[in-house]
């Protein structure tokens, strides 16, 4: 299971229609709605800088939220849309939906690399580059992997490291549907240096002898 799921505070909205959401806008509110898992739809208001700074933070939605409301029940909610002001491009609207813990939904769930001191590409100096620090895969709501494990043990220089040599969590898969790279081992500069004066020299004497 992930870690803690980041709440979203949300106040229950008593009017409806153009008239309550433009006055929650004036009260500093972006009106939105709760719907989905079997239950009547649920008006709310999230204060607006809370929900301006969560957006500008990245990936809204995709995030898995538990929400708050007063009087109501915490529920795992997923954004299904964001409605934004035409010119000024601040949100407007927000329609949340209530999932089940069977619910499939894509996360971006954080990699964590091990053994790299059993890796001989690292021990000889090479540099690990992360391509993918998160990778998006569909998951089960009630059991979100917490992260995903890549081994390096046996990773050389050169080696390239894919999703398909990674064991996933029981019934995620990743969204995309190719083998991509998550990270690789590089030479190290002095190595990569002295490789090409290697290939320098072999032009020289290549050319000397023609």
């Amino acid at each position: 299971m992930a870690g803690e799921i980041p709440d979203l505070i949300a106040h229950e909205r008593t009017g409806t229609g153009k008239g309550a959401a433009r006055q929650a806008r004036r009260d500093g509110m972006v009106p939105g709605v709760v719907y989905g898992g079997g239950t009547d739809p649920l008006a709310i208001n999230i204060p607006f800088n809370e929900l301006l700074k969560k957006l500008k933070a990245g990936r809204f939605l995709s995030t898995l939220w538990n929400l708050k409301v007063e009087g109501q029940e915490d529920v795992r909610v997923i954004c299904r849309g964001v409605q934004r002001h035409v010119v000024k491009d601040l949100p407007t609207h927000v329609d949340l939906m209530r999932l089940r813990r069977t619910s499939k939904i894509a996360l971006f769930i954080p990699v964590e690399f091990i053994n790299e001191d059993k890796a001989p590409g690292i021990k000889r100096g090479g540099v690990l580059t992360v391509v993918r620090p998160e990778v998006e895969l569909t998951v089960t709501a009630g059991d979100i992997p917490e992260k995903i494990v890549v081994d390096l043990e046996g990773a050389d220089v050169g080696d390239t490291l894919t999703i398909s040599g990674v064991d996933l969590p029981a019934g995620a898969t990743a969204t995309i549907d190719r083998d991509f790279v998550i990270a690789n081992i590089s030479a190290p500069s002095g190595l990569r240096s002295a490789d090409n004066e290697a290939d320098d020299e072999a032009s020289d004497e290549a050319a000397a002898e023609a």
